[in-house]
Parts: structure tokens; C-alpha cells; sequence
């Protein structure tokens, strides 16, 4: 036969007003998050002050307990996070002394122009993260896209290399995500 909650107990599980009980919240991972949280607030204020800690916490606080998912979605995924940033920033060497031998070599200019990308219904989540990691690239910039996010507009400095541009792009929106999956990207793959 079950036992009636103590007081103790039902303390401790008291809910918040999004429905999570604080055990939820409060775990390591969600922790050293709002550490890195507070770092990062420090870091844009550029010192460590008893006021940007403080503020740093509270704002923290805001965004773990607004941002809370079911257990074990969302998030992000460490390894495929560092493939991403990895592959941003080769394409960002590369392109760079591909967009300067454009410039600097003699003779004929690639010709630029303006394409159309499809990407994945799971990318969608994830245009910010493509529009940056794409424009961030030198010879490559998002100029547009569908409302519903299915197209990108990509103007590009060689036309001719159309094929690699788009292969590129849906491999940096695999990459998006595997580093930042949403359950709602993950029913929609389940669902295709």
C-alpha cells in the first residue's frame, strides 16, 4: 500500500508555472548551461561584475525555463555541433583563397549569378543556423527564400560550380540538424 506524500516530498516536487518540477530544471546539464550561459552574458558586456553575474543568472534562468522540451529532445549534440563549426570554417579558408585568386588572376571572371537550393522539410527549423554558415562563406551569400522555408536563394561568385553549391548547402543543413534536433523536425522525418 502507497503512502500519502509528506510535506517534505511534495515540496520538493512542487511545480512550476510551465508544468516542470524544479528536479527537472535543476539538473547538471541545465547547470553548467547556465554557466556557460553566464560566461557568454559576461562576455558581451566585456567584464565580470557582481551586476552582469546577477544579470546573467536571471536572464539565464529565463531562457532554460522558457526554452524547457520534452526530456531528451532538442538540445544540442556535441560532436555534430563541432562538425559543423569544423566544416564552416574549412569552407571559410577555402573560399577566401578561391574568392582571392578570382580577384588577383588574370583573364576571364567566373560567372556569378543567383540559384535556387531546395532544401529538407527538417532544415526548415534550422535557417538561421544555414543562412549564417552559408553567408559567412566567402563567394556565397543567401539573398532569399520561400516563405515556408523549402527554397534558398543563394548568389553565388561561379555559376559553373551550381552542382557543388547545392550538394554543400543540403550537407550543412544535415549538419544543422544533427547538431540542433527538434522533435518537430524529428516527426516530420518519422512522418516522411
Amino acid at each position: 500500500m502507497k503512502q500519502p506524500p509528506t510535506r517534505n516530498r511534495m515540496s520538493r516536487n512542487r511545480m512550476t508555472r510551465n508544468g516542470m518540477s524544479w528536479s527537472d530544471l535543476l539538473t547538471v546539464r541545465r547547470l553548467v548551461t547556465l554557466a556557460a550561459l553566464v560566461a557568454a552574458w559576461c562576455a558581451l558586456w566585456g567584464s565580470v561584475s557582481w551586476a552582469n553575474v546577477l544579470s546573467g543568472i536571471v536572464v539565464g534562468l529565463v531562457a532554460l525555463t522558457i526554452g524547457v522540451g520534452g526530456s531528451g529532445r532538442g538540445g544540442v549534440r556535441g560532436v555534430p555541433m563541432l562538425r559543423l563549426v569544423a566544416v564552416v570554417a574549412v569552407d571559410m579558408v577555402v573560399s577566401t583563397l578561391v574568392v582571392a585568386r578570382a580577384v588577383v588572376a588574370p583573364g576571364d571572371r567566373p560567372r556569378e549569378g543567383i540559384i535556387a537550393v531546395p532544401i529538407s522539410a527538417p532544415a526548415k527549423h534550422h535557417l538561421l543556423l544555414l543562412f549564417v554558415a552559408i553567408t559567412v562563406t566567402p563567394g556565397t551569400a543567401v539573398v532569399a527564400a520561400e516563405a515556408d522555408g523549402s527554397v534558398l536563394y543563394l548568389h553565388v561568385l561561379d555559376v559553373e560550380r551550381r552542382a557543388d553549391v547545392e550538394a554543400h548547402t543540403r550537407r550543412l543543413a544535415e549538419l544543422a540538424c544533427a547538431a540542433l534536433p527538434t522533435p518537430e523536425a524529428e516527426r516530420i522525418e518519422v512522418s516522411s
